[in-house]
């Protein structure tokens, strides 16, 4: 029986939340704090961990790097907000394993858990492992496409130049942009094509594990090396090793990289003798590796990164390449279908407009687990509007109102678009009411100054962009009254 430590100050939700797992065959642990949860593993490690982003003592990011440090495999699931929805990327890239969106629905979290649970390798206690794949390292995904935007033609044809070369490349791009499917596609075309694909999710290696991961160790070389271990590189020799979130390797272990990388040898950690080493390396990154102005702030050797310079693809956020929105959406949508045995057809023509005009912080990544998610409510053959998490709806309805001027080139139903009162038909039944009644006209006037740029709006009202969407909910729900 799988074992798993939920994390929840909230009593209410800690206690729902271990009485379905428990109902679903799991051992439940709880923890009120993030104190709490790393005195119980102290006591031992679950299989998984299940933890709400905020707590009260600290946030899932601190908490995340803790609990990585000496449990660098164990998969941590979080529960967040949707207006958290920037942060869980990130968590995601720092090694977290999932993370799911409030209100919770717990089918969405026990297919969660499963997957999870289903990608951690057992630990083959043999001397000597020829075949063994780290658990930091993430299964070859055969579940990537291309677009039909500009922007991905133009990829394509990058990738088509650099893959029978031995090159080695870096991808730029945002979270959940779609990497590593980058990545996959150059091994795919190159001459390495019938040999190992490893990808490597640097974030999810502690400081003191790094070294063993990526290059192996021998019997008794540290405390609790009982058995030799095969690296990554040598699992990797002769085809492609990806190494994402390079940026996340600790500096010591970017120091033997460089030696790995110019004589193309390793040693195992407590070896006596190099291995030779014949693959390509293919690293990527969400932010600059290295830019001479900042040199004394970013964490990337200079020397490591002109290694690496060779030929560099930068993949665009999903914002900024909307064509492609529709194509992953259907092709997330199949996939879902077989997961859950689903024949949903498609999404209605709101959804499809809500989905053009949302900013996507996630990239596909997060497309795909709002798909799964509605998928899961979904009884028709089309998947509806009040499926989508509602951080979703709000954002775009309020995009759908105040941005189809500067989308011209996105056809927007009117149905589709809310029914504005303006403030002088009507009626205020309190003070407090007149009063949002003239923000939201001092805002309106704003955005119409700036082309309705909302950046621009709340930096000229001095307010963040969230309190500007918050004040234009506040008015449409005053509206609706």
């Amino acid at each position: 029986m799988h074992k798993i430590l939920v994390i929840d100050d909230d009593r209410d939700m800690r206690t729902l939340l271990a009485k379905y797992l428990v109902k679903n065959n799991y051992q439940v642990i709880e923890a009120t704090s993030g104190k709490s949860a790393l005195e119980v593993l102290e006591l031992g490690e679950p299989d998984l961990i299940l933890c709400d982003f905020r707590l009260g003592d600290t946030d899932g990011t601190s908490l995340l790097l803790k609990i990585k440090q000496k449990h660098a495999h164990l998969p941590i699931i979080f529960i967040t907000g949707y207006g958290d929805i920037k942060i869980a990327v990130e968590v995601m890239r720092l090694g977290a394993f999932d993370y799911v969106t409030k209100p919770i629905l717990p089918e969405e979290i026990l297919l969660t858990i499963k997957k999870a649970l289903s990608k951690v390798q057992a630990k083959t206690p043999t001397s000597i492992v020829t075949s063994e794949r780290s658990s930091v390292q993430r299964q070859i995904s055969s579940q990537f496409i291309f677009g039909n935007s500009a922007v991905f033609n133009s990829l394509l044809e990058q990738i088509k130049l650099v893959a029978p070369t031995n090159y080695s490349v870096i991808i730029y791009g945002e979270t959940g942009s779609g990497k590593e499917g980058i990545a996959q596609e150059i091994h795919k075309r190159s001459k390495r094509k019938n040999k190992p694909f490893v990808a490597i999710d640097c974030g999810a290696l502690s400081k003191e594990l790094a070294s063993s991961e990526l290059f192996g160790h021998e019997k008794g070389a540290f405390t609790g090396a009982l058995f030799q271990k095969t690296g990554s590189f040598e699992i990797a020799n002769g085809g492609t090793l990806f190494l994402d979130e390079i940026t996340n390797l600790p500096y010591e272990v970017q120091v033997s990289l460089l030696r790995v990388v110019q004589e193309r040898k390793m040693r195992k950690v407590g070896g006596v003798s190099d291995i030779d080493l014949d693959l390509r390396i293919i690293i990527a990154s969400n932010e600059k590796l290295w830019d001479s102005e900042r040199k004394n702030i970013l964490k990337f050797r200079e020397d490591l990164f002109h290694r690496f310079n060779e030929f560099t693809i930068t993949v665009p956020p999903l914002r900024e390449r909307r064509e492609d929105i529709k194509t992953f959406a259907h092709h997330f949508l199949q996939i879902t279908n077989a997961e859950l045995e689903k024949n949903i057809e498609g999404f209605t023509p709101e959804v499809e407009a809500i989905f053009q005009n949302y900013a996507w912080y996630g990239n596909l990544r997060e497309l795909k687990n709002v798909i799964k998610r509605s998928a899961l409510l979904t009884a028709g053959l089309f998947i509806e509007a009040d499926t989508l998490p509602e951080g979703i709806t709000n954002f775009s309805r309020m995009e759908l109102e105040y941005s189809a001027q500067s989308m011209g080139n996105i056809p927007i139903e009117p149905s589709l678009l809310p029914t504005q009162i303006s403030p002088q038909e009507k009626n205020h039944e309190t003070l407090k009411e007149a009063g949002i009644d003239a923000e939201y006209e001092l805002i309106l006037s704003v955005l119409k100054k700036v082309k309705f740029n909302k950046t621009k709006t709340a930096k000229i009202l001095n307010i963040d962009r969230k309190t500007l969407y918050n004040k234009l909910d506040q008015y449409k729900l005053l509206n609706e009254k």
